[in-house]
């Protein structure tokens, strides 16, 4: 019996057979009758119908590779709404495989069970059923990282919007009690305290929405714009200095500055720098900014003294949330681990390249090499 008359006689048995198999597969945990069977049918249909339709090699080839998912204007196809649904109900991609799986390995046993010898004809029913079930799995799991996106989307406005507005609230709070009433030195410190831990968790939030904007693949947005970049050097040190006062900055200039660049993202990038010298470089050594043109570029660079970064560190020390103390075996918690990758991923965006080195006679360094020019379009890849 050809494949397709069997899938269409049987098909109520192959369900059973795949919600049988389905729930003996690790990914099935907690799966319904419902849910196991969900768009089963109308995917078993539309496999039966592409079996029955005449495909040249170029449709095969296509199919094979699953690039034939998502055509414009064509109506949702039943995987398409499995992959949606399933991505709706919160589980997995390796969960949805496993039912993928599942639907392959019942329609095999039963039919080889039913045709114990196959001939040449058979075999080309197997080719092409394996290419359908390949097609739709392409197209299910196009539609469910679709579908995941969307939501991650959905997280990111809520997180940069939605907090913000707290955030912002206690901070006009704070300066207006300092404003309108005269505080005795320990209340004004209590005031300080707040507006720089407000401060530091807009700055968390920043790097996260970045971070999360950069693993859903949607692009960082540059606003490139004539710039003097000492004074964007200037800014981000006296915040420093005035956030952290135990420490000393020293800052060198030389040659010329000017270039386009996004200012608030380079300001970004010159904040995380300096909270990670801050962090890891001791006290009794001050912290240096050096900033540095030439006809090509202008190079920042903050250093630090301190434990050198060790060895092992190294291949992942951009990597999000490392979060190891330098020289130390145990990560530090004051915070995500996201300020080194951030850093990277916008000095990347402006077309350069963030570089450090760390030795026991120069301490560490990080230095930004950015081109004068920065991109040529306002919007890259993050």
């Amino acid at each position: 019996m050809r494949l397709a008359d069997f899938l269409e006689q049987h098909a109520e048995s192959v369900l059973t057979e795949w919600v049988t198999f389905a729930r003996t597969q690790p990914g099935a945990d907690g799966m319904n009758l419902t849910a196991l069977r969900d768009h089963a049918a109308e995917m078993l249909t539309a496999i039966v119908a592409d079996l029955r339709t005449e495909q040249t090699a170029a449709q095969q080839n296509r199919k094979a590779h699953g690039t034939a998912v998502l055509v414009p204007d064509k109506p949702e196809t039943a995987a398409e709404a499995h992959g949606g649904g399933r991505a709706d109900s919160g589980f997995t991609v390796a969960e949805m495989l496993a039912e993928f799986r599942a639907l392959r390995a019942s329609v095999l046993r039963l039919w080889t069970k039913k045709n114990v010898v196959l001939t040449g004809a058979d075999l080309d029913d197997l080719s092409r059923f394996h290419e359908a079930v390949d097609q739709a799995l392409a197209e299910s799991i196009s539609r469910f990282a679709m579908s995941v996106t969307q939501s991650q989307e959905l997280f990111m406005a809520v997180l940069g919007h939605d907090l913000r507005t707290p955030l912002n609230t206690v901070t006009m709070v704070a300066k207006y009690l300092a404003d309108v009433n005269r505080l005795d030195s320990a209340q004004a410190s209590m005031i300080e305290r707040a507006l720089r831990s407000v401060k530091r968790m807009t700055h968390m939030l920043d790097d996260l929405v970045d971070f999360t904007r950069s693993r859903v693949g949607m692009r960082l947005h540059l606003q490139l714009h004539d710039t003097d970049l000492q004074s964007v050097i200037e800014h981000a040190v006296d915040e420093f200095r005035s956030n952290s006062p135990r420490h000393e900055f020293v800052m060198s200039v030389t040659g010329d500055l000017r270039g386009r660049w996004d200012a608030p993202r380079i300001g970004q990038v010159l904040a995380n720098l300096l909270g990670n010298a801050v962090q890891h470089g001791t006290a009794a050594a001050p912290v240096e900014i050096i900033a540095r043109g030439d006809a090509r570029e202008v190079v920042l660079e903050v250093r630090n003294t301190g434990p050198i970064i060790r060895a092992e560190d190294l291949p992942t020390l951009f990597s999000p949330f490392k979060r190891l103390r330098a020289g130390a075996a145990v990560p530090t918690e004051q915070n995500m681990g996201l300020g080194l990758y951030i850093a990277q991923q916008i000095v990347s965006a402006h077309g350069g390249q963030l570089v450090m080195s760390s030795t026991t006679e120069r301490g560490t360094t990080f230095a930004a090499h950015l081109p004068r020019r920065g991109t040529s379009d306002m919007a890259v890849h993050a």
